[in-house]
């Protein structure tokens, strides 16, 4: 399969279908989201192959906290033995887990076994990959806001928790769902969006690809003249 010929810095995923992707087979919801691990693991394959330094899931968002308890304690298992079995494969491919979010929410076990990951693999230098865990855009912004106020800050963007980490080129939606659902609201103020009707477990490079052909055709002038 042909590589892309514009790769961007930074490209977020709005991992959106695996509910429907699980009904349409007869099976309980959790069941899609455990498919969708493999595409979390395609997409990170085909960014270190094709150079992209950084990639971001929006996994758990505050409102999810509202789902039923049998999937929302199925989501954190699915978190925490996910962490677990991709360890290896992220130390060798030198790849930097993060985990961004309003985390006093997340329990003390996830908490624990996120610090070991970050810690783990603070030195990988190929690739950064984000995970969104229960995180909004509102809180995002209202909680930067009120740390720079207390600390006398000037530039917001130094507080919001995505400080340091250059805001997304592309943003890929899948399941044909056209809208950024409280994602990062600060951060996507330029970004180009690219939404396939694709499900989120059906997604793999081949479609990966296709979005950042997309991307290469846009004409990104951050609101100048070119």
């Amino acid at each position: 399969m042909d590589s892309p010929q514009v790769v961007p810095v930074h490209v977020s995923f709005i991992m959106d279908g695996n509910g429907r992707w699980a009904k349409a087979r007869g099976k309980e919801r959790i069941f899609g989201h455990f498919e969708g691990v493999e595409s979390v693991r395609a997409v990170l394959e085909a960014s270190v192959e094709w150079g992209i330094k950084y990639v971001s899931f929006f996994a758990f968002s505050e409102e999810n906290w509202g789902r039923p308890q049998e999937e929302v304690l199925g989501l954190m298992s699915l978190m925490m033995r996910s962490m677990k079995n991709e360890l290896h494969s992220f130390l060798s491919n030198g790849i930097r887990f993060r985990v961004l979010g309003n985390l006093d929410r997340l329990s003390d076990e996830l908490r624990s076994e996120i610090a070991h990951m970050e810690a783990a693999t603070a030195s990988g230098d190929k690739m950064t990959m984000i995970i969104f865990m229960s995180y909004s855009g509102k809180w995002d912004i209202r909680q930067a806001a009120r740390r720079m106020a207390e600390e006398g800050g000037e530039d917001i963007e130094e507080y919001l928790v995505t400080a340091g980490v250059p805001d997304p080129d592309l943003l890929i939606r899948t399941s044909g769902e056209q809208r950024i659902s409280n994602y990062m609201l600060w951060q996507l103020a330029y970004t180009e969006f690219v939404f396939t009707p694709t499900l989120w477990p059906d997604f793999r490079k081949e479609q990966y690809l296709d979005a950042l052909r997309e991307y290469a055709s846009r004409d990104r002038r951050f609101g100048k003249v070119k």
